[in-house]
């Protein structure tokens, strides 16, 4: 959120000062308020000194200059100079205010533009509860000076408020005790400490419409973000917490100074208050300690508050004349988010849902009236209903032209008051296009379009097919006009044919013309349109539930005493905190459930339960015997409560919403907690702490929107296929804290020519051992190898032809912080040698060549460099990180068997987990692949988590298939996983090229492994090994490569694949795969007559077969089994 209107935006100030020096301010425009402020914590106290300038504009060099002003009926003014002051009356209650003031006339001599005014007395207002009605409303103070914090705005009316609309600038020096810190808008421009106080100055010279202070106990953390500094306030010291918020400012900060233009201040803070709130405020935010801890927060509210320094506080809203900055803040930052994540359809439609479950004729309203949002309803409109013709408006104009239009409005309004109307000037003068009919459609008049598609036909035409489709708009009042998207499948084509059509009559008939026939048609298939969505498009939800008109409430009158007498305490709160008053009746009062209304059906032992689970039976859920089946999951009455919901089966504009637990303690935990899960068709939560463990909406199947359509020469339509549409490009894209350009560079070095391949025991693998050790110096990591070295080195016999050579592992370390852990260390791994020119694995057409190696695996050298570049300076990890490239990985891990039998420093039983990077460098659109994550219990939740944060897909697969360096770690009992991209068929071959090579993947797969990392050596306590005890191997007097496989069936596995056999992720063109007519989805289960169980299983079978021979494949595609006969060919 920004700032909440009529000055009730709490916002903290802090004051420290002793010395004054009094400059000229630039601007005539603004009070220019120059302060001297003393804040006593223990209290309440605060005392002000005030040398204050008056605009220009209120200036008068003829006759005495007259100005009303209020402030805080807890201060008194001791003194004046300059001006003569007179109070006007006893105090005063606003209702604008929650708090009381005095009114004050001043009086200035002709020409007298400055004044000093000095007053002080308490401000300590406690924290409120939140506003009943609406559930993402946070407990609010108007202003507060205690022990615990200080919070001081404009609600606070703790500085002299001159007229409504004012703009002010000002320079405060602020004293607070010395073990505190304090923030305002600005520059911090000087601070000094003494044993017994703390001063800080805040400047900012722009115009403003608030002053914030805030202040408290605070650990400070800074970083530069580009020509910004980026600063963390923190109550307790939290070193990684804060550098999230630190990295992820700089992100988003990069990215809008590329979408939109400079960031307009010289700062911004995270600042943790000490209750739990949402603030915006010039240059910094200010959150709750739970809600900054909540790992989304991080890509979903905080870059709202960031950009609310372009919106709101960079250029200013005139709310008289409507809150254009919120909508427009949503659309820029919550769906950007979403859109950046593949999710933007996602987000509209829930969008649309909300205004479709919490808007009705009564609380609908123009957008130009929204000033702030205070309901559901509220919100609805001023967020969603905005947002959405924002994103209507980028439709129409194109990204660029929207771009451009953003970027002049912005430049043109900074630190000025906007409207729409200055928006829909520049948009007009941007575009050449004139937009008025859109923004009085939308923003002046109330309400949606309801859109229904009649009817479709399509007949053969002389070039091709006709389709004719009508379309009505079935709301009250006049039509709009619509620009609806259009997706048409054609018959016999996968992509769907988009385009779009201009609906402006209540019924309107339109015709289009394809060269192919037309069997599908899908008006808005992506919800690009603000419209109030049928019930057929939206699922059954909580959400219906809270924003119905007059719902019933029915309590089981057969349960346990306890138990009702929660459900009524639960309607009880429910009917005081929700805007729709419920009508509470036991079920022994009805005999069937009325159709024409929302209903809540509460309890297990409820008699209409049955009625909600019968409905929901085509979905797969079940109540019997105590025991809800829901999701292919079985849940125990007696240890969870539920809440399923489900659409009216003879009335689906109405909702019936069933929540059952045993355990009033829970009951009365859900009536809290249920109203923040709005958008969820199913929730399950376990034990008192009500953990949610289930949650859903269920699947959409039908839309008045959508229709197979009609062919009017009877043509039989056989395909069940809905065309896809091409992928969308979000409008921006977030700048990773990885530089995807310094890791190609990497790449490029190590796979270029001069390399030759990074053959074993050639000069150039000790070139780039070289390379890499003089990376991790530069670095910062310390030498980990012999003799303070970083270069681990020994002579093997590796067998013919190359017999007895010299080896090296490359070692920095980071080294940990916690003693207990001494010994103790994290690996990160990956290996530095290739093939050569094909030794030892390589197929008969490649002898000779030179194997690049750029993906296998230049890459995962890359991107262990670029994690190492990113924490060694920033980190101070609890355990040991170790950071090796390995040699001889091609030739049976020589390098990483080594490594464990020879660590010292830091024993092999003390290896915490080991993080292998192999094969990283072709990511494209798939999930970063994890292999091993079986190897212990909590490594499967570990990247899901990574997932989770980064908003990276990952594949978490349990097993391992044997094939890099971690195999080596896991064989000595060392839980170890393996960082994958993707299968191709470049694979040991010359084509591993750097051209090929995906460096927005690499940034991905460097994302995951930073979260993996962090967690991995912060960790205190040892991972739960799933491996058997290992025992220490002996050390080999020789080693030789690995077994080369050189037939191949030409098929790319799925590595994501969890059953039996080995499901085809693609075929190789040319292969025998191909020439057998296999497809994506074939499950490979037996070779040769042996049973295929796994991928190392089918990689063993084909190391015992040879090109040329003929062979029997057996696959299963659905339920059948299939056999051909498959002639390998040469790897």
């Amino acid at each position: 959120m920004q700032k909440l209107i009529n000055r009730s935006v709490a916002v903290l100030f802090f004051i420290i000062c002793t010395l004054y020096s009094l400059v000229t301010f630039a601007s005539t425009s603004t009070f220019h308020h120059q302060m001297q402020i003393q804040l006593s914590p223990d209290t309440s106290e605060i005392r002000v000194k005030d040398h204050i300038q008056i605009p220009m504009h209120v200036q008068n060099q003829e006759i005495p200059t007259q100005l009303d002003f209020f402030l805080h009926a807890g201060l008194t003014i001791t003194d004046i100079q300059g001006a003569q002051i007179k109070a006007q009356g006893s105090e005063v209650a606003l209702k604008s205010r929650s708090i009381s003031i005095k009114h004050y006339t001043l009086t200035l001599p002709p020409g007298q533009k400055k004044f000093t005014l000095h007053f002080s007395g308490k401000i300590n207002h406690p924290v409120q509860g939140p506003g009943q009605e609406y559930a993402r409303s946070f407990s609010y103070t108007p202003g507060v000076i205690s022990n615990e914090g200080i919070f001081l705005a404009n609600s606070s009316a703790w500085y002299p408020q001159f007229e409504d609309d004012v703009m002010v600038s000002f320079r405060l020096d602020i004293q607070v005790p010395a073990d505190w810190d304090v923030v305002s808008q600005g520059t911090m421009v000087r601070e000094q400490k003494t044993a017994t106080t703390q001063n800080v100055v805040w400047e900012e010279t722009q115009p403003q419409d608030d002053i914030y202070i805030v202040a408290g106990r605070y650990q400070r953390y800074t970083q530069s973000a580009g020509a910004v500094n980026a600063l963390v306030y923190l109550r307790s010291a939290d070193e990684a917490l804060a550098q999230k918020y630190l990295d992820t400012t700089a992100q988003y900060i990069a990215m809008y100074n590329k979408l939109l233009g400079p960031y307009p201040y010289t700062k911004f803070a995270l600042v943790e208050n000490f209750w739990e709130t949402g603030y915006g405020m010039p240059s910094f935010t200010l959150l709750g300690p739970k809600v900054i801890r909540f790992p989304f927060i991080l890509h979903s509210s905080y870059p709202h508050e960031i950009l609310h320094n372009y919106w709101g506080n960079g250029v200013f809203v005139d709310y008289a004349k409507g809150n254009w900055a919120e909508g427009l803040t949503a659309y820029l930052a919550d769906h950007l988010v979403n859109e950046q994540r593949g999710k933007g359809e996602e987000y509209r439609r829930d969008v649309l849902q909300k205004y479709a479950d919490f808007v009705n004729k009564e609380k609908d309203f123009p957008i130009i009236q929204f000033v702030s949002r205070h309901s559901a309803s509220s919100e609805a409109v001023g967020y969603g209903k905005t947002m959405l013709f924002f994103h209507m408006l980028r439709q129409e104009l194109g990204d660029e032209n929207f771009v451009r239009a953003l970027r002049q409005f912005y430049k043109q309004f900074k630190f000025k008051q906007a409207t729409f109307a200055d928006l829909l000037t520049t948009i007009n003068a941007t575009s050449g296009q004139d937009f008025s009919a859109q923004f009085e459609q939308w923003v002046h008049r109330a309400g949606a379009p309801d859109l229904l598609l009649r009817e479709a036909e399509t007949e053969r035409t002389a070039d091709g097919f006709k389709l004719t489709l009508t379309v009505e708009q079935t709301q009250s009042g006049d039509p709009y006009r619509l620009r609806v998207p259009v997706s048409v499948t054609l018959e016999g084509e996968d992509m769907a044919t988009q385009s779009h059509i201009i609906i402006d009559q209540r019924t309107q008939t339109i015709e289009m013309d394809f060269h192919a026939r037309p069997v599908r048609i899908d008006l808005d298939p992506h919800f690009d349109v603000f419209r109030r969505l049928d019930s057929r498009e939206i699922p059954s939800a909580l959400s219906q539930g809270f924003g119905a008109e007059k719902p019933l409430l029915i309590l089981p009158a057969r349960a346990d005493k306890q138990i009702l007498e929660a459900y009524r305490a639960l309607a009880a709160n429910w009917q005081k905190t929700q805007s729709n008053q419920l009508e509470v009746i036991t079920d022994d009062q009805l005999t069937a459930l009325p159709a024409d209304r929302t209903i809540w059906i509460m309890g297990w032992q409820n008699k209409f339960a049955e009625t909600v689970a019968k409905t929901l039976a085509d979905r797969g859920v079940t109540y019997q015997q105590k025991k809800l089946q829901l999701d292919q999951k079985t849940y125990p009455q007696a240890e969870h409560a539920v809440v399923l919901t489900t659409r009216q089966p003879s009335n689906p504009d109405k909702t019936l919403l069933w929540i059952a637990s045993d355990n009033p303690k829970t009951i009365a935990e859900l009536a809290n907690k249920l109203p923040h899960y709005r958008k969820y068709s199913y929730l399950v939560f376990k034990g008192d702490e009500l953990t949610n463990i289930d949650k859903g909406q269920w699947p959409i199947t039908q839309s008045p929107l959508s229709q197979w359509i009609k062919q009017k020469d009877d043509h039989a339509i056989r395909t069940t296929h809905t065309g896809i549409t091409k992928p969308r490009r979000a409008l921006a894209e977030l700048p990773p804290v990885f530089s995807e350009s310094r890791m190609l560079s990497d790449i490029t070095h190590l796979a270029s020519e001069s390399f030759k391949g990074r053959e074993l025991g050639t000069p150039e693998l000790d070139t780039a051992a070289t390379y890499i050790a003089k990376q991790f110096q530069q670095i910062g990591l310390m030498p980990g190898g012999d003799s303070n070295s970083y270069f681990q080195i020994w002579q093997q016999d590796v067998g013919v032809p190359k017999g007895n050579i010299t080896l090296r592992n490359v070692i920095g370390i980071l080294p940990g912080t916690n003693p207990q852990l001494a010994g103790q260390s994290l690996i990160i791994g990956a290996h530095y040698d290739h093939l050569g020119t094909g030794w030892p694995d390589v197929r008969a057409a490649h002898q000779g060549k030179i194997h690049y190696g750029a993906d296998d695996n230049a890459s995962g050298i890359a991107v262990m460099l670029e994690l190492a570049r990113q924490i060694v300076p920033k980190w101070q990890p609890e355990r040991t990180i170790i950071f090796v490239a390995f040699t001889g990985e091609e030739a049976d891990l020589l390098g990483s068997k080594h490594y464990i039998r020879n660590t010292k420093n830091y024993p092999t039983e003390k290896i915490i987990a080991m993080l292998n990077l192999d094969t990283v460098g072709r990511l494209e659109n798939n999930p970063v692949t994890v292999f091993g994550t079986g190897t212990a219990r909590e490594l499967v939740h570990v990247f899901r988590g990574a997932s989770f944060v980064t908003g990276i897909p990952v594949n978490a697969v349990q097993d391992d298939f044997g094939s890099s360096d971690q195999a080596a770690f896991i064989q000595a009992g060392v839980p170890a996983v393996q960082f994958f991209a993707s299968a191709h068929e470049d694979y040991h071959a010359p084509g591993d090229t750097v051209d090929k090579i995906d460096s927005s993947g690499l940034v991905k797969v460097a994302a995951i492994l930073k979260e993996a990392t962090e967690y991995l050596a912060n960790r205190i306590e040892p991972l739960t090994v799933t491996l058997p005890s290992q025992t220490t191997q002996a050390e080999p007097t020789e080693a030789k490569a690995k077994e080369k496989r050189t037939a191949s069936l030409g098929t790319v596995p799925d590595f994501s694949y969890q059953g039996g056999g080995v499901r085809v992720d693609s075929i190789i063109p040319g292969s025998p795969a191909q020439q057998a007519q296999l497809q994506t989805g074939d499950i490979l289960i037996q070779l040769a007559g042996q049973p295929i169980s796994d991928l190392a299983s089918y990689a063993n079978i084909l190391r015992t077969l040879k090109a040329g021979e003929k062979t029997e494949l057996k696959y299963q595609r659905d339920s059948e089994v299939n056999t051909v006969e498959v002639m390998l060919v040469e790897r």
